[in-house]
């Protein structure tokens, strides 16, 4: 690697980084801990007006740490990241879009939607038998090849955020951990508080329907409005919808009759008329396995999401008070993430190089310049060996 006149070879590269993120870590856990003894001030003194916290789950390949040359004792292994982001400030007396938008009731795009949905839970059970390639990597890797995820263009484009009436990101900032959720919850609030996100004027947190999401918000983020995100709910109405149809086209017509019941916030007539066709095709017998695609699994599964999420439903309420719908950035920024620490050749050692570039990548995603005051503050020369 060469920057200008002077050569840097990888080695000094992954060095280098190592001892950075080593840093970041530390000033991570320092702020996490001030919010515990209750002296973290925010850096932001005016209140943002409007605020989303959103929080989604990665997939990172792992390798045991100080074994050499190689992958050895690969494991895949989940890494969250959680988006904080500022947004425009949009309300509306009335339900700016009543009825579902056109890029929800085209067929081959909400298609799209769902497989890759279920491409991304299937690729989170796939890399649990890791263990092809083998390579080095450690905080640095030998290839950048980006990965895909459920936040790619197709994605994107079939988000409520895209519409013209929808708030619109302002500046975001990333926390992203290999650690459990009881410990990534108060990541995620030391950051809101240091943006002074809990004196805004609105607020929102948005997520699927993985518990351990809301037990963070009810543990960190209470006062926030909880949104469960509309496009995993979309996936288990298509799926159910076509499950229960004698043909396609009876399916796609069940499935645009739901997603209006829930976009217009009636959700509990989808509820109800899932338990009447729950109730005709029965329940499975003791120790049967059903199959992924079996009618029973298929709508027991969509009833059980909506049962537990209708509370956090109300699609009309929050498009009136200008709040998001949809967990589309945090899926965008798990893309982003993915691009750097995902590849068929990526193995970080576990857990100091995942946590470590993580914490890098985090840094150069968020928009509040934060990698630049990093490097400016950090003690050290240019032209000196920094004291231990």
């Amino acid at each position: 690697m060469s920057l200008g006149d002077v050569i840097i070879s990888p080695r000094h590269v992954q060095t280098l980084t190592q001892e950075v993120s080593d840093e970041m870590v530390a000033a991570r856990d320092a702020q996490v801990e001030a919010r515990r003894h209750r002296v973290l001030e925010p850096r932001v003194t005016m209140p943002p007006e409007v605020v989303v916290v959103e929080v989604d789950g990665g997939r990172v390949r792992t390798r045991a740490e100080g074994c050499g040359p190689g992958v050895h004792q690969a494991e895949g292994k989940e890494n969250k990241v959680a988006c904080l982001a500022t947004l425009t400030k949009v309300a509306c007396a009335e339900d700016p879009c009543p009825e579902p938008p056109p890029s929800f009731v085209e067929p081959r795009r909400i298609q799209r939607l769902v497989a890759q949905m279920k491409g991304a839970v299937s690729e989170a059970k796939a890399q649990e038998n890791v263990g092809e390639p083998s390579t080095d990597s450690d905080v640095s890797s030998a290839s950048d090849s980006s990965a895909s995820s459920t936040s790619d263009s197709n994605v994107s484009s079939t988000t409520p955020e895209s519409e013209p009436w929808s708030p619109k990101r302002r500046v975001r900032t990333c926390v992203a951990s290999l650690c459990d959720s009881s410990s990534f919850g108060p990541m995620m609030a030391a950051e809101a508080q240091s943006r002074n996100f809990y004196a805004a004027g609105r607020r929102a947190f948005v997520a699927d329907g993985a518990a351990y999401n809301w037990t963070i918000h009810r543990g960190y983020f209470r006062d926030f409005e909880p949104i469960v995100d509309l496009l995993h709910v979309i996936c288990y109405l298509f799926n159910a919808a076509h499950v229960l149809g004698v043909t396609v086209a009876e399916g796609w017509s069940r499935y645009k009759r739901w997603l209006r019941s829930v976009w217009q916030g009636r959700v509990q007539e989808v509820i109800d008329e899932l338990r009447v066709h729950q109730k005709e095709l029965g329940h499975a017998g003791r120790g049967e396995e059903l199959s992924v695609k079996d009618p029973r699994r298929v709508v027991h599964e969509a009833l059980t999401y909506l049962g537990n999420n209708a509370s956090r439903m109300d699609y009309p309420r929050y498009r009136r008070e200008g709040l998001p719908t949809t967990s589309s950035l945090a899926e965008s920024l798990v893309g982003e993430v993915n691009a750097r620490v995902k590849g068929r050749s990526k193995f970080w050692n576990r857990p100091s190089g995942v946590e470590g570039i993580l914490q890098v990548r985090a840094a150069l995603l968020s928009e509040d310049g934060r990698l630049e005051r990093f490097f400016a503050n950090r003690p050290g020369h240019a032209f000196r060996r920094k004291a231990a």
